[in-house]
């Protein structure tokens, strides 16, 4: 009983065993299926938030390659905006520098036909003369034969013969060429004035001793002087300009007796403003490039000088000192354009006396060559001038001419007298240099008040500019002798009272009107 009694205890525990382990199975395949099942789960959501992420990611960079691709074309449309600009305005310099090369092309060519026909007439000419000489000399010899005389003893009598005739006509001529000189040597000299004045004018430019340069605001003129002001000793020092820092709003004042350091100075200040960079190394590094920069320019201004008015041969140092005239004004009237005038009008002058025109025209364009260092050294500027002519080889006419226009030195030659003349014509006509309206206003009403202080004046007209004045009397209160006596006294008191240029014509006018009316 005891044995079935175990053995059926240890069935049960071998049962117990067993139900248990099946158990544990049970619940290790329930947790695995409940593992398994929370993986697929994470797994799916895990898939789902990936795609979420990558449809946000995607998003995203379409959004930043649209914004890229705006920007891009935002750019893109710049960049070819300012190459369109730039592609035109090289366009139109291209066409600028074709159109220049077409006029210099056009006129070497002008230039090169007029010397072939020049060659061609100095041949001829030539030519002609060597036929004249043979022509000369037989009838030279055909002469001797005929009249069995030598030619040294035709010629004597000759000479003798024509010498006693020379004598009877002169003797009939002088007195009538004495009075036909006097009345047509005004004539003919207004005749020759008027006609070069006609054919040439000039422009001009307003005089400045000092230059002005504009400013963007008032705060560049700190920038300009500089911490303990270093920029604007440097500038100074770089240039020998002075610079004038007011409380002229938004401007500054270059002074100085030099035109062209003044002109580096003033270009040399607008670009260090606009660059923005100012400091002393910057400074000396613009105003030496402007330096060079301003040579160029007075080099070419002196070559074009000279080539309009077909002037030649003239030193290459002699030409710096034409175009340094560009840059020098005299009474408010640029003193290149005015030598220029000078050259075209003396030029005129002496082609209407049959004189030498080239001669001539390099005369008045050298003649106030003097002025263009006057500010450096001591003397008369047409002394100065005739030195620097004589340095660079020109000749003893030019020298003499350049001297004498001012009559520093006594003029010797028709050709002096031209330049002075031509001078005075482009200095002194109205119009040449800058004058006050008030003070020329001023003038007139002044010759209009003399003329009218005299009694028996009607009405008085300064006309020409004040060159002339036309008195209107009363023919009841003066006559035709007093006339005559009225315009000299009002010459007179014009003398007395008037400081004038040139001369002043008064023209007294009187009239005897008698008038009728026919009625019916």
């Amino acid at each position: 009983m005891n044995e079935y009694s175990v053995l059926i205890g240890m069935i049960g525990i071998v049962a117990g065993f067993a139900f248990a382990y099946w158990a544990k199975g049970k619940i290790v395949s329930q947790k695995l299926k409940d593992a398994e099942s929370e993986g697929l789960r994470l797994i799916e959501d895990a898939k789902r938030r990936a795609e979420t992420l990558l449809k946000e990611a995607k998003l995203e960079a379409k959004d930043r390659h649209f914004k890229m691709k705006s920007e891009f074309d935002a750019e893109t449309r710049d960049t070819r905006a300012e190459l369109k600009k730039k592609e035109k305005w090289l366009i139109q310099k291209e066409e600028n520098i074709d159109r220049k090369n077409e006029q210099f092309e056009r006129r070497e060519r002008e230039v090169s036909r007029k010397e072939k026909k020049m060659l061609k007439k100095e041949e001829e000419i030539e030519h002609d003369r060597l036929k004249y000489n043979e022509l000369v000399e037989e009838q030279k010899k055909q002469l001797e034969k005929i009249c069995g005389l030598t030619a040294e003893q035709a010629k004597e009598l000759l000479i003798r013969a024509m010498e006693n005739e020379a004598r009877y006509e002169g003797a009939k001529l002088i007195k009538r060429i004495e009075n036909e000189a006097k009345e047509e040597a005004d004539k003919k000299a207004k005749n020759i004035i008027a006609t070069a004045i006609q054919r040439y004018a000039g422009d001009f430019v307003a005089e400045r001793t000092v230059s002005v340069v504009q400013l963007p605001s008032d705060e560049m003129k700190g920038r300009i002087i500089g911490r303990e002001g270093r920029n604007i000793r440097s500038l100074e020092a770089a240039t020998g300009i002075d610079l004038i820092i007011d409380d002229t709003p938004e401007a500054v004042i270059l002074s100085g007796f030099n035109p062209v350091r003044r002109e580096v100075a003033r270009i040399s200040l607008m670009r260090l403003i606009s660059d923005g960079r100012i400091h002393p190394a910057r400074i000396e590094d613009i105003v030496k490039k402007v330096g060079h920069e301003v040579d160029a320019v007075i080099k070419e201004a002196g070559e074009q000088a000279a080539f309009e008015l077909g002037v030649h041969g003239i030193h290459h140092e002699l030409i710096k000192y034409i175009g340094r005239l560009k840059f020098r004004t005299s009474y408010a009237q640029n003193v290149l354009q005015h030598s220029v005038e000078v050259g075209f009008l003396t030029g005129v002058m002496a082609a209407e006396l049959g004189l030498n025109q080239k001669m001539a025209r390099r005369m008045g364009l050298l003649h106030d060559i003097g002025k263009a260092i006057d500010h450096e050294v001591e003397g008369p500027h047409a002394l100065i001038g005739s030195k620097l002519a004589k340095k660079f080889g020109e000749s003893p006419k030019v020298v003499h001419a350049v001297a004498a226009h001012h009559e520093d030195v006594p003029p010797s030659s028709v050709y002096a007298f031209l330049v002075q003349a031509a001078d005075g014509l482009s200095g002194a006509r109205p119009g040449a240099r800058r004058e006050l309206l008030e003070n020329y206003i001023k003038r007139l009403e002044e010759l209009e008040n003399i003329s009218n202080s005299f009694r028996g004046v009607a009405n008085s007209y300064a006309i020409q500019a004040g060159r002339e004045i036309r008195v209107i009397v009363e023919s009841g209160m003066v006559s035709d002798e007093e006339a005559i006596l009225l315009s000299k006294d009002i010459v007179k008191k014009i003398e007395e009272s008037l400081t004038f240029p040139g001369q002043i014509k008064v023209m007294v006018i009187r009239e005897t009107r008698a008038v009728e009316y026919a009625n019916k």
